[in-house]
């Protein structure tokens, strides 16, 4: 049998069916107990026990089942003691009577109850419930995050313990929410191993009491494996990485690594990754000789311009720095590294709805453009999606603040309703860039225009071509059947070739949309060289 404390909870002990001795007169206001039968491994094992009437105040002999974790733990009030209701837990566990315990060695004082962990019970819960005050730094952040935390040998069991209650306060920060960002916890060390991803928790909560059950790995720091693994493996939609949403990964690293660091930086830029490299207690002079590579932190973070870099001098005292560094994380404008041509772009089509298309196939264009669209990231953050309809008037369908999800907009392409009339491409092209793009000329996104017509413009259209291209618009024209080759090229941006695309057939145009795709993101990256 094993004599534990007050607060030895279900995660500290390590075999499947263990007989333990609770101590007597443990304050039961004291004791957090999450669950009601099948209790939430983090729960108090004794205050469990006086909770299932397993045993009284006095103490006693339980007998402690490990089981597999569950969702929807009850909050329930019995024998004194008020559960708590939590979401999810990855593991679990029963108690009943042992009877062929001597009740002996029960008396144990609870001065010597203590926390596994090196924090105090209360500490944490304190931090949980808002005793300790952090205010979210956006109601609008949204990115999807793992902390790389240090678990090598140069951190140690104690600073380790400091390093997550800090990445605990930044979690609380950022204001964690279904909507809003999402956290997982990777640990280096020997080995980099996935502590929980971005799917298991949405509420801060969870993810506290998740963060406070990581146990303390050792090995050497190998940073580089472990960040090169992240950015590999981490991120999949399967394991709960968001369209459109910046993928970030804040590196902690005490000291300095112990493997090169340079590669898995450039992994992690490809992958679309935005890495920031949060550095504690530098080298100092003397122990700079035993440093791979002094500039370890500028060949690793997504950018050396600074902001991606951040530097405490301790790990005591690290509460100034929370605030500065949440909002970094949510400054989703400045994630360079995250942003591609699928998730970055304003696309606005227009369509020709005059008499000479007819509305078979109006149809067909709205399938291309719909096809185009289905290709990018639509989010009110991501790449965005505008639809105008000219004859000899324009009309504006949809802007790019109408609709902000991928479903929404592809619902809204297949309900216009087919105009007729005349053609007057360049009024069109003049319209657009001032009423569409207009209010889009100081975001972040790239612009494009993809012209969509069949015929002949009955006005010019060099002039106000030339003027989007001035304005930062891209164009692509796309002609069919009777649309004059001289006038595509003079809307199209240079060069002209591979901006311009004809097909005699509308049935045509499905075979082109691979091909714009490709263009688009093809002047995306030579617009970031």
């Amino acid at each position: 049998s094993t004599a534990i404390t007050c607060f030895t909870r279900g995660l500290d002990l390590r075999k499947e069916t263990e007989d333990v001795l609770c101590p007597a007169n443990c304050p039961l206001w004291q004791f957090y107990v999450f669950g009601d039968g099948v209790y939430a491994s983090l729960s108090s094992v004794c205050g469990a026990a006086i909770h299932r009437g397993v045993i009284t105040s006095a103490g006693g002999a339980v007998k402690v089942q490990t089981l597999p974790g569950q969702e929807n733990y009850p909050a329930v009030n019995a024998n004194g003691i008020q559960s708590q209701m939590l979401a999810r837990w990855a593991s679990s566990f029963a108690v009943t009577r042992s009877k062929d315990i001597a009740l002996e060695a029960v008396g144990r004082s609870i001065s010597t109850a203590r926390p596994s962990t090196g924090m105090r019970p209360l500490q944490f819960i304190g931090l949980l419930t808002g005793e300790a005050s952090y205010n979210k730094v956006s109601c609008n952040c949204k990115a999807d995050i793992a902390f790389l935390i240090d678990g090598s040998y140069n951190i140690g069991q104690r600073r380790f313990n400091l390093q997550k209650n800090f990445v605990g306060k930044v979690a609380v920060m950022l204001g964690i929410g279904t909507e809003g960002p999402h956290v997982g916890v990777v640990q280096a060390s020997e080995y980099p191993k996935i502590e929980f991803y971005l799917k298991n928790f949405t509420a801060a909560k969870d993810v506290l009491f998740a963060i406070k059950e990581l146990g303390f790995r050792g090995g050497n720091s190998n940073t580089g494996k472990a960040l090169k693994y992240t950015a590999q493996k981490f991120f999949s939609l399967e394991n709960g990485a968001r369209k459109g949403i910046p993928k970030i990964i804040v590196v902690f690293i005490d000291g300095w690594p112990s493997d090169d660091i340079e590669e898995a930086g450039i992994v992690a830029r490809e992958f679309g990754v935005n890495v920031f490299i949060v550095s504690v207690a530098k080298p100092t002079t003397e122990e700079l000789g035993m440093v791979q590579d002094i500039a370890f932190v500028d060949k690793a973070v997504c950018r050396n311009n600074g902001f991606f870099s951040y530097q405490m001098p301790t790990w005591f005292g690290t509460t100034k720095y929370v605030k500065p560094l949440a909002q970094k994380l949510c400054s989703h404008e400045q994630m360079l590294c995250s942003k591609t041509c699928y998730n970055s772009v304003n696309i606005a089509f227009l369509i020709d709805g005059s008499s000479s298309v007819g509305d078979s196939n109006f149809r067909l264009m709205l399938e291309f453009i719909s096809n185009v669209a289905k290709a990018f990231e639509i989010s009110d953050i991501g790449s965005k999606i505008a639809t105008v309809q000219f004859t000899y008037d324009q009309r504006t369908e949809f802007g790019f603040t109408d609709y902000i999800t991928k479903e929404k907009v592809l619902s809204a392409i297949q309900n216009i309703r087919y105009m007729s009339g005349g053609t007057a491409t360049g009024d069109a092209i003049s319209f657009t860039t001032r009423n569409v793009f207009g209010p889009m000329k100081d975001g972040p996104n790239k612009n494009f225009l993809i012209v969509l017509t069949d015929g002949q413009s009955y006005d010019d259209v060099r002039g106000p071509a030339a003027a989007a291209q001035k304005a930062g618009i891209t164009v692509f024209s796309v002609g069919v059947a009777w649309a004059p080759v001289d006038d595509l090229k003079d809307m199209a941006s240079e060069p002209r070739e591979s901006h311009t695309f004809f097909t005699r057939e509308f049935t045509g145009l499905e075979q082109m949309v691979p091909d714009v795709i490709r263009g688009i993101c093809r002047d995306f990256l030579d617009s970031k060289q």
